[in-house]
């Protein structure tokens, strides 16, 4: 009844309500200015969430920096020659100069740490303390840079064509910024010599900053072809500007509560504007129906009373479930994921009133006599297609039945195969700077990603103790066989070295010394000697923690999960006074992408439960929530098996789709059997079966498949964007909205048949 009045009150006063919608839209617009973006995955949690706790430990204990990235040189004749070192020597020291680098902390040819030893004294000096001039200056610092392990793998590659420059941010830095300013400094150098900039901070801020981009440029390309598609449909732009309208401005209510209440835009909610763009798609159901009762009604008001009529409740109950799908992830632990549950779930209610009191209200106003194509010729058009499609399942329910289960059987294997996994960098295509230059580093040197592993004591000054340098230095062996792992480092590198060159390079002494004492003296020589960081990095001063860093190369968050592996297999057999824990940026990664992905996932099983009952809640029958299910779930295992057989990882895109994909491939099902079920009673001498699924897959069917192909062609523009998780939905999307309408003309017919006769009460036949 209230629904009927807001109907009523719009087709009344269409001026007013249009007046309202622009007031309220004026309003959320005003909140825009003050949007704010933040990509960065480390607020994907709560600051007093146990890991982010622990890495702002490890770093305030060992003075690191949170992030950090790397400028790789390579130079296919090697880089030691003297054009390539004085390039390298320009580039460290201009990337020190840019604001948010950690300026004293850069690591290059220039400035990292070298030890020697002159006459039994420790020298630390910089490795290059400039760039060498004559031959002998050339051979003497090839020796020392080839001579030198710790340099292995990390500041050269064993063939020598690629160095690495790692560039250290100040907390609050953009990644994208600075790595900006370095490639232009790159550019100024040219050279024979090819230049990658890698890291997180650069994959993170890139993202963010092509996410806006993005979000600017498909939302109103989107709405693009959503006009032109109503427009060809309906041959009406009062339909075609209705439908835009609504979907724009339930875009701009939504990020303007969004932005309103103080929330940034995420990864994940950079997405909303074209996911309720695609909701809005909804409405074709309205305009299909009132298509038809513009013709057969005796007036606009009737028409547009007796469309609502008929198509209210099917309306009412989608939105229901699409809002209910997105809902639910309010009650997860995951602050954006729960923003954008209320962003679109807060998008679709807005869409749905605005579809009983916008919609009604232009179609009042609009001198339109006709609002849709004729009708079409006997046996031809679109009516007649969809007609053919659902008399399969009616007519041969037992054998669609049949196919439709062999195929699910082969969909449940592929999902069977599905890896949970994330890779920010595999975001971007593999012809993109960040990836091409995230590879080349990876090929070459220790790795982009950076992970460490704690070693802690309760004893005192146990770090400098035989036993535990032996140790730490048992799991960096450990690691390093490891696929992923492609340089680690501590405090047990210094040591061996310093003990190494005091003893004239004798390989002998290329061992951990066999005291407490002399590895004491050897760490205080050092210390007085280097950059505070060097050894600060790598022990804590009271020697009861040391920092074993881990490059991997690279970043799917499965290489950290079997460094952990490994690592507690290690602990378990080497069983003493040291405790290993994980910590870094790839550490981070890890327990983000578990807590989203499974908060993602244990989302989905809610509203799983939460869409049948609705559907139960509608149909007022559980038999019936059952049929509609069927193609929710027949649709959702073809799409994660097709997943699991492709090789795709099960990723935070495809994670957030999981809840789409319940909302919106329930709704097509919801429409049929409404419809199926109102021409069915209204049907003279009791109802054909038969006859009533292919009168409603000839009529509302046909907004069933303009609203599949209009939702896709919403959707279709993301598969061309450069970020591979806005391809991944475009696609994912596309497929479920098809394959769902496909499933609702042909199986639920067939369902509908076989179990019709225990579901429809009264007399009923099978023509």
């Amino acid at each position: 009844m209230q629904r009927q009045t807001l109907v009523e009150f719009s087709v009344k006063h269409p001026r007013l309500v249009l007046v309202i919608a622009a007031a309220l839209t004026a309003a959320a617009l005003a909140l825009f200015p003050g949007m704010k973006a933040d990509t960065n995955p480390k607020n994907m949690l709560p600051p007093d969430s146990a890991v982010r706790v622990w890495n702002a430990e490890v770093d305030g204990t060992f003075g690191l920096y949170e992030d950090m990235l790397v400028v790789g040189v390579v130079n296919e004749a090697g880089v030691v020659n003297p054009g390539t070192l004085a390039r390298i020597a320009r580039i460290t020291e201009a990337a020190a100069r840019i604001k948010g680098v950690a300026r004293s902390d850069v690591a290059g040819f220039t400035t990292i740490t070298n030890v020697t030893a002159s006459a039994g004294t420790l020298r630390v000096a910089p490795l290059m303390g400039r760039p060498p001039e004559t031959p002998e200056e050339l051979e003497a610092f090839r020796k020392d840079l080839f001579g030198n392990p710790l340099y292995a793998g990390r500041v050269i590659s064993r063939d020598g064509k690629t160095t690495a420059i790692y560039i250290p941010l100040e907390k609050g830095a953009n990644g994208k910024a600075v790595a900006d300013e370095l490639r232009g400094i790159v550019r100024a150098e040219g050279g024979p010599e090819e230049y990658y900039v890698a890291g997180d901070p650069v994959a993170r801020d890139t993202f963010g900053s092509i996410m806006f981009k993005l979000m600017a440029k498909f939302s109103p390309i989107a709405g693009a072809i959503m006009f032109v598609a109503v427009l060809v449909m309906f041959r009406s732009l009062v339909l075609a500007c209705s439908m835009m309208a609504v979907a724009m401005i339930s875009v701009v209510w939504s990020m303007g509560l969004l932005i309103g209440l103080g929330y940034p835009v995420h990864i994940m909610s950079s997405m909303a504007p074209v996911f309720l763009m695609a909701i809005a798609t909804d409405s074709i159901h309205i305009f299909n129906e009132f298509s038809f009762r513009r013709k057969e009604a005796p007036d606009r008001r009737t028409a547009i009373i007796e469309t609502m009529h008929a198509v209210a409740r099917p309306v009412k109950f989608t939105a229901l479930a699409t809002a209910a799908g997105f809902g639910v992830l309010v009650f997860m632990s995951i602050i954006p994921v729960k923003v954008f549950g209320v962003t679109i779930a807060f998008g679709t209610v807005a869409l749905r009133l605005l579809s009983f009191s916008f919609i009604p209200a232009v179609l009042m106003l609009t001198r339109d006599k006709k609002a849709g194509p004729e009708a079409d010729a006997p046996g031809r058009g679109p009516g007649a297609f969809l007609r053919s499609l659902s008399a399969i399942g009616a007519l041969r329910p037992r054998a669609t039945v049949a196919a439709v289960i062999v195929l699910m059987a082969v969909s449940a294997i592929g999902v069977t195969r599905i890896v949970v996994n994330n890779n920010m960098v595999e975001w971007f295509k593999k012809d993109s700077d960040v990836r091409r230059s995230d590879a080349a580093i990876n090929s070459a040197l220790g790795g982009t990603s950076l992970a460490y592993i704690v070693a802690s004591s309760d004893k005192e000054e146990y770090m400098k103790t035989p036993e535990a340098m032996r140790y730490i230095e048992g799991l960096q062996r450990r690691l390093e066989t490891l696929e992923a792992v492609g340089k680690t480092n501590s405090v047990v590198d210094y040591v061996k070295r310093i003990n190494l060159v005091l003893h004239d390079n004798d390989p002998h002494f290329d061992a951990v010394p066999g005291s407490k004492e002399e590895i004491g003296q050897y760490l205080f020589l050092f210390g007085m000697s280097a950059k505070p960081s060097d050894l600060d990095n790598v022990i804590d001063p009271s020697f009861t923690k040391a920092n074993v860093w881990v490059q991997l190369k690279t970043w799917d968050v499965r290489a950290m999960r079997e460094v952990m592996k490994t690592t507690e297999v290690y602990m378990a057999a080497n069983p003493g006074a040291i405790v290993l824990k994980p910590a870094g940026t790839a550490y981070f990664n890890l327990v983000w992408n578990d807590e989203v992905l499974w908060d993602m996932l244990k989302g989905f099983i809610i509203a799983l439960v939460a869409v049948f009952v609705i559907l139960t809640f509608n149909f007022r029958s559980i038999g019936w929530a059952a049929l509609g299910y069927a193609p929710l779930l027949f649709t959702i295992l073809l799409i994660y098996g097709a997943v699991g057989y492709a090789g795709k990882d099960f990723d935070m895109p495809i994670s957030v789709l999981s809840c789409l994909s319940l909302g919106m491939a329930v709704d097509f099902s919801i429409h049929y059997i409404a419809r199926f079920k109102e021409r069915l009673a209204s049907m003279e001498g009791g109802g054909d079966v038969v006859a009533a699924l292919l009168w409603t897959a000839e009529r509302p069917g046909r907004g069933i498949a303009r609203n599949a192909i209009l939702f896709g062609a919403a959707f279709s523009v993301m598969l061309f964007a450069p970020l591979t998780p806005y391809v991944t939905v475009g696609a994912f999307i596309v497929a479920m909205m098809t394959l769902s309408a496909l499933f609702t003309m042909v199986l639920l017919p067939a369902l509908i048949v076989l179990f019709g006769k225990r579901l429809v009460k009264g007399n009923i036949r099978l023509s």
